[in-house]
């Protein structure tokens, strides 16, 4: 046999974690630490694979919409994820055919073939990620056997207020119960409620970077919850897989597109983390733009310090926050974020900077949009549910360059 790079249990604030250690010749899987608490909800028909003579249990997986980015994206963490193994995928336009045909750079994973959602059987299937669009996902949640786990990527129950929902998405929410059940799941902000849901509403790309800096500091008091300016910019992929004009080459190469102007439908999502961050009503301006880049996403975010605060106390706060946290980093003082250094990784970068404005600061925050922003979050989240370690499967580093 080569060479195992075996698990090693370390506490940690959060729990017991589970990081990936030295390579070790001849050395066997330790054992997993789960949190009793989560255990009692894992279901027991699990596959268990023979790994060195110890028995590794494996979740049985499900993706809904598996010929999306973020469907393909999901696959591409779950290759090396040692307690999930994918059963069903399913793809109502692709049905049939191999996740290869479709994905050539997944040609080598042993996966079943993508059905239609209306042929999927749920008997073989443990947990399912949901990578429909919205106002598709509700009704087929809804009719899913209630013993599975989900995570849902889509926005159907990321929004509390089913009227805000119906504001925003143009139409009205089909699934009002599920939605009062589903637990929001920005995962480094929401850890407990999460490790305890059957549903969690996976964040969208754009409130997971503006939040993760914004949501601490508003609960600290540091920031005025008044006239946050929010630029933000993102690769293509978070527009999606499907053909539109918008998104041809000639439309997105060399050069910069605003789209959503004023009514993209992440501003409610903002908005609402940040008013129960506030205690308050919070409204924020927010415009979005495409960039010529496949993946990548940076929010550019300018604020009031309260009275008092300075740049080092809003520094100090978010280091402290943060500071057990493998996927959020609070950069060196002067450093600043780039896009190219999350690629393909379920890492935030953040920094804040005094704005020549007094008594404002700019925060960055960086994200790759289609993992910490999408696919990443959602792993974190379902190996919470499961009672896995966080960090599973999500510790490889970025692409660079």
């Amino acid at each position: 046999m080569g060479s195992l790079a075996f698990l090693h249990s370390i506490s940690s604030p959060h729990g017991c974690f589970i990081k990936y250690k030295d390579e070790v010749k001849n050395s066997s899987v330790k054992k997993l630490c789960v949190r009793a608490s989560v255990a009692t909800s894992v279901p027991h028909n699990l596959q268990v694979e023979e790994n060195q003579g110890n028995k590794l249990e494996k979740f049985r997986i499900g993706v809904l919409g598996a010929s999306g980015y973020t469907g393909s994206e999901i696959i591409r963490l779950l290759a090396n994820h040692p307690n999930y193994q994918i059963t069903l995928m399913t793809a109502d336009r692709k049905a049939g055919q191999s996740i290869g045909s479709v994905f050539p750079h997944l040609v080598k994973q042993d996966l079943p073939d993508m059905v239609a959602v209306k042929d999927a059987d749920f008997s073989n299937v443990d947990a399912v990620f949901c990578c429909l669009p919205h106002g598709t996902t509700q009704e087929i949640i809804k009719s899913l056997p209630s013993s599975l786990k989900i995570v849902d990527l889509s926005a159907d129950f990321r929004l509390r207020d089913a009227n805000e929902y119906e504001e925003w998405y143009g139409q009205p929410h089909k699934a009002l119960e599920l939605q009062k059940e589903a637990v929001y799941g920005l995962t480094e902000i929401s850890r407990p409620e999460i490790e305890s849901a059957r549903l969690v509403a996976n964040p969208g790309c754009y409130p997971t970077s503006i939040q993760l800096p914004l949501v601490p500091l508003i609960k600290a008091n540091l920031i005025r919850v008044e006239n946050i300016i929010i630029d933000a910019k993102s690769g293509v992929s978070g527009a999606g897989r499907g053909a539109k004009e918008a998104n041809l080459y000639t439309e997105i190469a060399e050069g910069m597109h605003s789209y959503g102007v004023t009514r993209h439908r992440h501003v409610p999502e903002i908005e609402q983390g940040l008013s129960e961050a506030a205690k308050s009503k919070v409204t924020v301006s927010f415009t979005p733009h495409l960039m010529p880049m496949s993946r990548g996403m940076q929010s550019t975010i300018y604020v009031e310090m309260a009275s008092g605060a300075s740049i080092e106390d809003l520094r100090q706060h978010l280091r402290h926050v943060y500071e057990n946290e493998e996927f959020v980093v609070l950069l060196e003082d002067g450093q600043v974020p780039h896009t190219r250094h999350v690629r393909g990784s379920n890492y935030c970068l953040m920094n804040v900077f005094a704005d020549r404005i007094p008594g404002r600061a700019i925060i960055i925050s960086v994200i790759d949009n289609l993992v910490k922003g999408a696919s990443g979050q959602a792993l974190q989240n379902l190996n919470l549910m499961m009672g896995i370690a966080e960090d599973t499967g999500l510790l490889s580093p970025p692409l660079f360059p």
